[in-house]
C-alpha cells in the first residue's frame, strides 16, 4: 500500500488541541488523534464498514448493525459534516438518502483492511470470517507498507518518524541559525 499525502487538504476539526506555541488548530495534533475524533468510535467502523460493503441506506444499515437508530443517525450525521460520506438522494417522497463514500471517505480503506487483518491475526481462532479478494483474479489480497524510493516492504521495526511540513515546531533555517548560535554561546559560558 502506497499512501500518498500530497494535494490533501487539511482538514479544521471541531475539536482542537493547544500546542506549545499557544495556537489551537488541528495542525498541531496527531494525525491518529485527529482521525480518532472523526472516526474513532465502534459504531462509526461499522457503519464505514457497512457502507464499504454496499449498503447504502439507512434501513439496511440499521437492520445489518442491529444500531439503534438514534445513535445510526448520529454517527451518519457526524461522517457527512466532516466529509466522509456524501447524502444523496434517491426517493423525493418522503426524501430518502443513501450513504455514499467521498473520495476522503474512500481513503480510509487501507485502514478498515489493517483493522480487519489485525482482527483476523489476533482474534479470529477458527480463520478469518471474511476475505478480501481481487475482484479480476479472485486471490486474496495482501497489505503491506512499502518504501516509494526503493520499493521495499518495511517492517514496523523499521519504520521512524521525524516532524512533517504540517508541524508547527519546525521552524524555518534562519530561527534554526539563531537557536545553534545561542547554544553556541552558552557551551562557551559552560567551558569558561
Amino acid at each position: 500500500m502506497t499512501i500518498d499525502h500530497r494535494e490533501r487538504p487539511a482538514t479544521d476539526l471541531s475539536a482542537p488541541n493547544t500546542s506549545t506555541s499557544g495556537d489551537t488548530t488541528a495542525m498541531d495534533r496527531c494525525s491518529i488523534e485527529v482521525t480518532l475524533d472523526v472516526i474513532g468510535d465502534r459504531w462509526s467502523l461499522l457503519v464505514l464498514r457497512n457502507v464499504f460493503r454496499g449498503r447504502h441506506r439507512f434501513s439496511e444499515i440499521q437492520a445489518d448493525l442491529g444500531i439503534a437508530k438514534n445513535l445510526l443517525s448520529d454517527r451518519l450525521s457526524k461522517l457527512v459534516t466532516h466529509d466522509v460520506l456524501e447524502r444523496v438522494p434517491y426517493q423525493d417522497r418522503p426524501v430518502r438518502h443513501d450513504y455514499r463514500l467521498t473520495a476522503k471517505g474512500a481513503d480510509l480503506s487501507p485502514a478498515l483492511i489493517a483493522l480487519m487483518g489485525w482482527g483476523d491475526r489476533w482474534y479470529a481462532t477458527q480463520g478469518a470470517p471474511t476475505v478480501l479478494v481481487h475482484q479480476s483474479c479472485g486471490e486474496p489480497l495482501e497489505q503491506a507498507v512499502r518504501c516509494p524510493a526503493c520499493d521495499e516492504i518495511v517492517s514496523p521495526g523499521k519504520i521512524r518518524s521525524r516532524p512533517g511540513p504540517g508541524n508547527s515546531s519546525i521552524r524555518p533555517s534562519s530561527d534554526r541559525q539563531e537557536i545553534d548560535s545561542d547554544r553556541q554561546e552558552i557551551d562557551e559560558d559552560v567551558d569558561d
